[in-house]
């Protein structure tokens, strides 16, 4: 009986990594997913993805790897926090780590060449490739064709001749091989990391720089919740926009951490560190009188509280003006 292949393929959940999973099945491959999951992309897409099709899953913590990444960038980072080389070689180089451990034989990725002009050219696939200390059992199935074979082409595991051949950023290959797949539900290729969002990058900056690479992790998981903003050097408070956010910092902060709340009108919830001092308690209970629902310039009762320590200060909302000065990423 002729031996079945078997492949880890990376599954960010877009339509090219999910095609890429279809055109491998189709040859008869055995493909399982690879699904990374950190502070700044989320499994969520992926596993809907993997469920869709009908593939085993696997979901790896990627966090410490991409912070790592993140403060040193061997090839640079992209127009704001984003190390796309290096990340996409370390996805690689640690689903590379398992495949002896689990028995597969080669690694897929959903990229295709030349759809991003900076991380997916043919020279950034390349020193991919090369640093994932994996190039000879990466395949690109999308792009393979245009590509130079690696090992399970060259030895005959898939047939290149039956793949794709796309390259560029035009959609309309992939769109009608989704149709011929079945594949109907799928998330617009833009978007999907926050490290490549300007004023995600700024907050970002903003943690690694005043308190360090060791920064509680806590700190790094709430980035995208709320408004951010800089009080001291070692003191930053986060604001809720909105109930999800408001309920997300009620469930995610440390209990030492201050919660600063309006307790008789609709407010945020105010998450401030447990090293603040009076001072900056005050400043940033005139913020949450800012964002709560309170007449312009009256002064309004809000509530400081630290585990079984709670008190009433009366504030004058800050002026909306004079809020940009502390805001992070404003």
């Amino acid at each position: 009986m002729a031996k079945q292949y078997k492949a880890l393929s990376l599954l960010s959940g877009g339509l090219d990594s999910q095609l890429a999973v279809c055109v491998l099945r189709e040859q008869g491959i055995h493909v399982e997913g690879i699904i990374y999951s950190s502070p700044f992309f989320g499994p969520e897409k992926g596993e809907t993805a993997a469920k869709a099709l009908g593939i085993p899953y696997h979901i790896i913590d990627f966090t410490e790897t991409i912070l790592d990444q993140v403060q040193h960038p061997a090839h640079g980072l992209g127009k704001a926090m984003n190390p796309c080389i290096d990340c996409h070689t370390h996805m690689i180089m640690r689903a590379g780590a398992l495949l002896e451990k689990w028995d597969f034989d080669f690694i897929a990725t959903g990229e295709v060449l030349a759809q991003r002009p900076m991380s997916q050219n043919k020279q950034s696939l390349g020193v991919v490739a090369r640093c994932s200390k994996y190039e000879d059992l990466l395949v690109r199935p999308l792009s393979a064709a245009l590509l130079p074979p690696t090992k399970p082409i060259r030895e005959g595991w898939i047939d290149v001749d039956k793949l794709p051949a796309f390259s560029g950023r035009n959609r309309t290959p992939q769109i009608k091989l989704a149709e011929h797949f079945g594949i109907a539900d799928y998330p617009t290729p833009a978007g999907g990391c926050l490290l490549t969002e300007p004023r995600f990058g700024q907050k970002l900056k903003d943690v690694l720089d005043h308190e360090g690479p060791d920064t509680d992790r806590t700190n790094i998981w709430l980035l995208p919740t709320g408004r951010h903003m800089r009080l001291a050097d070692n003191v930053k408070i986060i604001v809720g926009t909105n109930q999800a956010d408001n309920d997300l910092l009620e469930e995610k902060s440390h209990p030492e951490d201050y919660r600063i709340t309006c307790p008789d009108i609709p407010s945020p919830t105010v998450i401030a560190p447990s090293n603040s001092n009076d001072e900056q308690l005050e400043t940033a209970a005139a913020i949450c009188a800012r964002y709560a629902k309170t007449p312009k310039n009256q002064p309004c009762e809000v509530q400081i509280s630290n585990g079984e320590e709670s008190r009433i200060v009366e504030v004058v909302p800050m002026d909306p003006e004079d809020v940009i000065q502390f805001m992070v990423a404003g």
